[in-house]
């Protein structure tokens, strides 16, 4: 079990290492600035993977954490960004919610039931355990890592497979 961990862990790990690699060296306005027509920023995007993501899956799914069940009780958009909250923070926060969920990941069984579930956000459909939980992050995750790469070729030509060799 502990390869099997370490494997996913580390598989995750690289996705949102591209999530932060891609957004090096953009300053706060263009973090902040729509790329495609459906409006998301990059910065957005990050607030979601840090809020509805990390947050929700681990801290709240995973660990049935009441206070990060009751921030995301108070959450109406995670997509929203607050003009007054600085991109660090926005970014310090993904970090900070990779820490708490790496935490969870290594102090919990991979076939532990959910300790919470919203009963009323996914219809029929379930997570069974822990690892269900990492693979569906670790695709959510690959997924919006691979949008932030378009969204940065957009922006100014750079490319993630370049940036890093």
């Amino acid at each position: 079990m502990k390869i099997e961990r370490e494997l996913l862990l580390s598989y995750l790990n690289v996705q949102r290492d591209h999530v932060l690699g891609i957004l090096a060296g953009l300053d706060e306005e263009v973090l902040r600035r729509p790329v495609l027509p459906s409006g998301w920023s990059c910065l957005a995007l990050v607030q979601h993977l840090a809020l509805d993501v990390e947050l929700f899956w681990f801290r709240a799914v995973a660990a049935g954490e009441q206070t990060a069940i009751d921030e995301l009780a108070g959450i109406e958009n995670a997509w929203q960004l607050d003009p007054d909250v600085p991109a660090a923070m926005v970014l310090d926060r993904y970090r900070q919610e990779i820490e708490r969920a790496n935490a969870i990941i290594a102090a919990t069984p991979l076939d532990a039931a959910p300790a919470w579930w919203p009963e009323d956000l996914f219809g029929e459909w379930r997570v069974q355990d822990l690892r269900e939980i990492i693979l569906h992050v670790l695709a959510e995750t690959a997924t919006h890592a691979g949008h932030l790469d378009a969204a940065r070729e957009l922006i100014d030509g750079q490319q993630w497979l370049v940036l890093t060799g």
